[in-house]
Parts: C-alpha cells; sequence; structure tokens
C-alpha cells in the first residue's frame, strides 16, 4: 500500500535570527520568525511524514505554547516523525519539496538542503528532491516578507497495521 502526505509552512523573517532550511544554515541574519527554529522546510516535510503517517499535525506533536520547543532544532520534530513512520513499517519512498521565497536565492544551497534531508531521514540522496521558485513579486512573498515551503512524501507500507495514529484499514 502506498500513502502520500503533504505539508505547507510559512514563516515571515526576522532579521535578527539565523536563516535555517532544510536544516542548513544559509545566513547568520535574515532568518524566520517562529517558536523553535523556524525551519519551513523541516517543518512543511514533518507534516508530510505525519499526514502520510495518519498520524495527525506538526501542531499537535510539538505546540508552539509548549515552552519546551522554543528556540527547538527542527531536526527532532523530523526525528519523531520518522520514529511514527517506522514502527508503521512503512518506508519512505520519496520527497518532494518546493520553497517558494523572492530571497535569498535557493539555487546555490539546493544541493546542501537535500543532502541534509537525506543524511537525516537515512535515505538515499536520490530519494530528495527540492526545488524553488518565486511569486513573480506578487504577495508576502513577493514583497519579502516571509517564506513557504510545501512537502510531499510518498510512503510504501508492506502491510496495514491497526493501532492508534497508525494506518488503519482503508
Amino acid at each position: 500500500m502506498m500513502r502520500i502526505g503533504q505539508g505547507i509552512d510559512v514563516h515571515p523573517f526576522d532579521d535578527a535570527r539565523p536563516l535555517i532550511l532544510g536544516g542548513v544554515r544559509i545566513s547568520d541574519r535574515g532568518g524566520l520568525a517562529g517558536h523553535s527554529d523556524a525551519d519551513a522546510v523541516l517543518h512543511a516535510l514533518t507534516d508530510a511524514l505525519l499526514g502520510a503517517a495518519g498520524a495527525g499535525d506538526i501542531g499537535q506533536h510539538f505546540p508552539s505554547e509548549d515552552p519546551k520547543w522554543k528556540d527547538a532544532d527542527s531536526a527532532r520534530f523530523i526525528r519523531e516523525a520518522r520514529t511514527i513512520v517506522a514502527e508503521m513499517k512503512a518506508e519512505i519512498a520519496n520527497i518532494d519539496i518546493t520553497i517558494i521565497a523572492e530571497k535569498p536565492r535557493i539555487a546555490p544551497h539546493r544541493e546542501a538542503i537535500g543532502a541534509a534531508i537525506a543524511k537525516l531521514l537515512d535515505l538515499p540522496r536520490g530519494h530528495v528532491n527540492v526545488k524553488a521558485t518565486t511569486t513573480d513579486h506578487l504577495g508576502f512573498i513577493g514583497r519579502g516578507e516571509g517564506i513557504c515551503a510545501m512537502a510531499i512524501v510518498l510512503l510504501v507500507i508492506p502491510s496495514v497495521s491497526e493501532g492508534p495514529g497508525r494506518v488503519g484499514s482503508l
């Protein structure tokens, strides 16, 4: 059986914070505002993994109201979502990520982001695709006020398992 999960995350810029995307430190300034490290890429990917697993969303697992997650490294969210996927005996077939931003240019960082995500999830590099686009100066992203990231994950599950937060019969 196959299951698809989708995630999306949006954060405004906060010049006082470092910019981290996909676990890669892009710059020391011009980062994103948020409760954790505000890594929009890893947040979208966490939601995609949780969605494919039928295990809720990032806000249920890591609520921003919880001081425990203040300035947390978003890699922790990915590792927890990966554990949920592994408990299902599911394999990640592929990940497709789109980063929507006018700034910074993503192309120089694309390979590093893909490699960091593949390493974090213990996947072959070819299983993670990272691409970027702009909004051609339209909307809040086009005005350079923030970044959006979208992720899609395909899980392959050899057999259906039952249990809370797990895949049941479809």
